[in-house]
């Protein structure tokens, strides 16, 4: 299977402060991938790498394009989303005016995600569609970043820590949200780091520690890992 998206030996800075220590990754096209680790592990510095939001230099290839020499609006325009764990909505905005704020520049012949697919997906998008973003739940914000993203037109989407404040019935539905995306061929990383959405949707999951990729396999081949769960992703 070939790569949409291709990182080698990725390295990544904070000033003068080294935090990825050579990353390699992949991810077809439709394929979900779930990145996890510890806080400080390296996952949403890889995630602001790949769109030349940080200090970076190593392979990093998305849809047959380098990204080194790109700006994060160049990028976006390959075709590769991004929703932050902040959210990151314009709070002084409409639900609708943020979606529209989103819509796709790409290329004609783009995947496209339409206002009305957003608002099938996410139907309290629409029911909330004249209130503004800020007064919106965390859940609701979540599900206004996705989809303000999607209608961006994207062949693969990063999502950091979807869940991350979320009370059990709203991440229930988030994890519903980023299902449908799969079934609609959507390529997907998933920054999560308790692995609550991964088993019953990712592909592969990718362990990061020390900046570093430190296991790579099915969720269930994960699962028969005691030593990876223990030493990499276990509290304390």
């Amino acid at each position: 299977m070939s790569a949409l998206l291709e990182v080698g030996n990725l390295r990544a800075w904070y000033g003068a402060s080294q935090v990825l220590h050579g990353v390699d990754l992949r991810v077809a096209a439709g394929e979900v991938v779930a990145l996890a680790g510890r806080n400080g592990s390296g996952r949403s510095t890889l995630a602001k790498a790949l769109l030349s939001m940080v200090d970076a230099d190593g392979v990093r290839r998305f849809a047959g394009a380098d990204l080194a020499p790109l700006r994060t609006f160049e990028i976006a325009r390959l075709g590769l989303g991004y929703v932050a764990e902040q959210r990151d909505v314009f709070p002084t905005l409409t639900v609708d005016e943020n979606l529209r704020l989103g819509l796709s520049k790409r290329r004609a012949d783009a995947q496209r995600f339409t206002l009305d697919d957003a608002r099938a997906l996410f139907p309290i998008l629409h029911e909330r569609r004249h209130a503004r973003a800020g007064v919106l739940s965390g859940g609701e914000q979540q599900m206004l970043a996705l989809a303000r993203a999607l209608v961006g037109g994207p062949d693969l989407l990063i999502v950091d820590e979807p869940t991350e404040g979320l009370a059990a019935q709203m991440a229930a539905r988030v994890g519903a949200c980023l299902r449908a995306l799969r079934e609609r061929g959507i390529a997907v990383l998933l920054i999560e780091q308790r692995l609550e959405l991964a088993p019953g949707l990712a592909d592969r999951i990718a362990v990061m520690g020390h900046g570093r990729i430190v296991f790579e396999g099915t969720p269930q081949a994960l699962a028969q890992r005691e030593d990876v769960v223990r030493d990499w992703l276990g509290v304390g």
